[in-house]
């Protein structure tokens, strides 16, 4: 019987793609316009939720804080706002007495502001001859500094101190009252409102000024000062030539 023929196999006419070999161009581009969205969309999130950078641009705070502190701020801790609806996550504790706190200006919209809360709703607040009185008793605070405990208000900003604290004090009439720096209350908190001063208490634009601070006006609290140089540094380029190196990851307190 003859033997059926054999069947000769066809060549794959079907380019083979070896490992390793080099992609076009649109692949490329693709795979970083992949890495570089997920990149944008983690750091949008944690900027949202998580921590934002903040720069010192006063001495408001010193020496706590200095002039050219750059700090990273913890916003989750007391709740951050979610963008476009004007509403806050949960905080996961409120903001305690002595707590540093980065907060939105009453005054100037766009403003951030950074300053020690002094006070909570419910607390009586005075000070004597610079000495800070917190519910009939004084306060010892190892933070404030005092350069020139003798300056004085303008004229026109202690109106305003006492027109703003008339309403709030206790145990005292508002006849005859005129406050100043050093000397001022009792006064009490409100709720939902802190009271705030800097730590560097003459030449510290605070709450003596311009009131209370609403709770929702609260943004975070500072976590570490990622990088540190002296701005009034006689050297050239002080950003990168008079850094303060033992500052960076120093947390402020």
């Amino acid at each position: 019987m003859a033997q059926p023929a054999a069947v000769k196999p066809t060549a794959d006419k079907t380019p083979s793609v070896r490992a390793g070999a080099p992609r076009g161009a649109g692949a490329w581009f693709w795979e970083w316009a992949k890495s570089i969205a997920v990149a944008l969309v983690v750091w949008f999130f944690l900027r949202t939720f998580l921590l934002e950078a903040f720069r010192i641009p006063s001495g408001s705070m010193e020496n706590t804080l200095l002039v050219g502190d750059f700090l990273f701020v913890n916003k989750l801790l007391y709740g951050a706002e979610v963008p476009l609806v004007g509403k806050k996550l949960p905080a996961v504790r409120e903001p305690r007495r002595n707590e540093i706190l980065v907060f939105d200006s009453v005054e100037e919209p766009g403003l951030k502001v950074v300053k020690r809360l002094i006070g909570v709703p419910g607390d009586t607040l005075a000070m004597e001859n610079g000495i800070l009185i917190r519910n009939g008793q004084r306060i010892d605070e190892p933070y404030a500094v005092h350069a020139n405990p003798s300056l004085l208000a303008e004229p026109d900003q202690r109106d305003h101190m006492r027109a703003w604290q008339s309403s709030h004090l206790v145990g005292r009439s508002p006849e005859g009252y005129h406050p100043d720096l050093q000397n001022w209350g009792p006064i009490v908190v409100p709720a939902d409102s802190f009271f705030m001063m800097g730590d560097n208490r003459d030449s510290s634009y605070d709450g003596r000024y311009w009131g209370f601070l609403p709770r929702a006006n609260v943004r975070g609290t500072p976590m570490f000062i990622y990088y540190s140089f002296n701005g009034n540094s006689w050297r050239p380029l002080p950003f990168f030539s008079d850094i303060r190196w033992g500052r960076i990851f120093s947390v402020p307190k």
